[in-house]
């Protein structure tokens, strides 16, 4: 499932190892992470467009928002 390519850069052989279980733990733990930060991001900006709606609803203008750092 997980695979290695190596090349020897001096003869250009390439040959192709499978990750080590401890290897494949950690892929998928890196992955895990990844996953877990895009929901985090996919939120914060969910509500700063909720934000942004609500403040312009109110009638402040993209000058106004930028101001406030939105």
């Amino acid at each position: 499932m997980y695979k290695e390519k190596i090349v020897n850069v001096a003869t250009g052989e390439e040959s192709w190892r499978d990750y080590t279980d401890a290897e494949i733990a950690e892929v998928k733990k890196f992955e895990a992470e990844i996953a877990q930060k895009q929901i985090l991001r996919a939120e914060a900006d969910a509500k700063k467009a909720t934000a942004e709606a609500k403040l312009t609803a109110l009638g402040l203008t993209t000058d106004d928002l930028k101001a406030l750092g939105l």
